[in-house]
């Protein structure tokens, strides 16, 4: 027991784990919260002159600043503005070269202003053209910009500026923070890859004590009924089961364990059939201990080692599997995990975009997880079966 909490691929695995169950619980930020632009770069990129995210709060009526970056990514106005009776509320975009009368408000006392440069009308009533970035208007050089409100009584507004940098691992194709759905797809994963293997694996147990122990006709159905599902194309039908049965968490837990217990069933089958002859199990009978006593007392804890075996490496490929259907398309959508991340990513072109920080961090995951489980199992193999540590 010592060996293995010693090893690294544990120590890893249980590190991972608890990233998983407790950073969602002290982050602030939803994973589905907009953070940013469309297919930000991480804030460690040094990419030219990228801008960062900067945010404004107006309160005064005016407010000045420098620009010394490339245009940001998007335009954002929002809040609240109580004009002075009887006036109209001016709100101007102030350029060296140029003022844009952004909105000209009359008729009430109290305004709330929401206003994104990407809009067509926005852009319309600027007189942009309506296929261009409002931003590349708005910010024309580097320099002074200002940002007016005439007419105002109080002004509670929020000038938001998100750029080409954000977070530390950038954002998507929406704005959220890639970080952060990483963080949240660690639980999702192995919530999957682990309930799965698990319930393959005491599925597989069962059968296999099953039918070596008894024998006979219930061996030969068992194991028929193994041949068969094993002789099954997998993948088309997990994608039929998902279509029927649903997208969520337990039914993709559910889908992914009834086609992964077949390997269990025969390894534990391999080893009754061995043990069953033996003369302390005759000796067993002798003294006329039941049926149930025998597996439950004695050949369960004879299987338990091929059985931790059989977890450790079944949970790479529950694992790959959801991250296979995730990629097609077949798991909840609402359902954060990293092969879902991968699937909206090959979707919404980060290929094209050369977004790779969508596709690596991600990708490396599933790829540390797996390797963690399989260095595992290894090495509860080479416990249970000293030869194959070739020592």
């Amino acid at each position: 027991m010592r060996g293995i909490l010693t090893r690294k691929s544990v120590i890893a695995f249980i590190a991972i784990s608890l990233i998983g169950a407790f950073a969602p619980l002290i982050m602030s930020q939803s994973p589905y919260a907009i953070t940013g632009a469309p297919f930000a770069r991480p804030v460690w990129w040094r990419g030219g002159t990228l801008s960062a995210t900067r945010n404004f709060t107006i309160n005064d009526g005016r407010i000045d600043l420098e620009w010394d970056k490339n245009p940001p990514a998007i335009f954002s106005l929002s809040g609240r503005i109580t004009a002075k009776p009887g006036s109209n509320v001016r709100v101007i975009w102030r350029t060296r070269d140029k003022d844009y009368l952004l909105d000209n408000l009359s008729g009430s006392e109290t305004y709330w202003i929401n206003q994104d440069g990407r809009d067509m009308i926005f852009k319309q009533a600027l007189g942009l053209p309506l296929i261009s970035r409002s931003v590349d208007y708005l910010f024309p050089t580097h320099g002074a910009y200002s940002l007016i409100v005439e007419g105002a009584k109080s002004v509670e507004l929020k000038l938001s500026l998100p750029g080409e940098r954000q977070g530390l691992l950038g954002t998507d194709q929406r704005g959220r923070d890639v970080f952060t759905m990483l963080i949240y797809g660690i639980r999702t994963s192995l919530i999957i890859g682990i309930s799965a293997t698990i319930i393959a694996s005491l599925l597989g147990m069962a059968f296999g004590l099953t039918a070596g122990y008894i024998g006979g006709w219930c061996d030969t159905l068992i194991m028929r009924v193994v041949d068969i599902l094993l002789s099954i194309p997998t993948l088309p039908i997990l994608m039929v089961l998902a279509g029927v049965w649903g997208k969520g968490l337990w039914q993709l837990v559910l889908i992914l364990s009834i086609f992964s217990w077949m390997g269990t069933a025969r390894s534990v089958r391999a080893l009754v059939l061995t043990v069953r002859e033996s003369p302390w199990v005759e000796s067993l009978r002798a003294l006329g201990a039941k049926r149930g006593y025998i597996l439950w007392r004695h050949l369960v804890p004879e299987t338990a080692p091929i059985l931790l075996a059989n977890i450790a490496l079944g949970v790479p490929g529950a694992i790959l599997a959801e991250a296979g259907l995730a990629f097609l398309g077949l798991s909840d959508p609402r359902l954060i995990s990293w092969g879902r991340m991968l699937h909206e990513a090959h979707s919404f072109g980060a290929f094209t975009e050369g977004a790779w920080w969508l596709l690596l961090p991600p990708g490396f995951g599933i790829v540390a997880i797996c390797l963690i489980f399989m260095d595992m199992g290894k090495f509860l193999e080479e416990k249970i079966d000293p030869r194959l540590s070739g020592k």
